[in-house]
């Protein structure tokens, strides 16, 4: 039996790494995580470990262009 020809556009499929370590706002700014936080942490200060836990914008056209292309559907939440 042959197989039925698709109807309509093909989903994208969403890089699932990007789509853990980023966030769009309301407004539809990229947020990013900061990195540094697996281990080691016991050598630094109160306000720096806070400071880890803070999501960053991201900042340059071509990362954010990037991210947008590895996961499309992330503003649509």
């Amino acid at each position: 039996m042959p197989k039925k020809p698709r109807k309509g556009k093909f989903k994208m499929k969403t890089h699932k790494a990007t789509s853990k370590r980023f966030r769009a706002t309301g407004s539809g700014k990229l947020m990013r995580t900061k990195g540094g936080k697996s281990h080691l942490r016991r050598n630094r200060s109160p306000r720096a470990l806070g400071a880890l836990d803070q999501m960053v914008p991201v900042e340059g056209k071509e990362i954010e262009k990037r991210v947008r292309r590895l996961a499309p559907y992330i503003d649509k939440k």
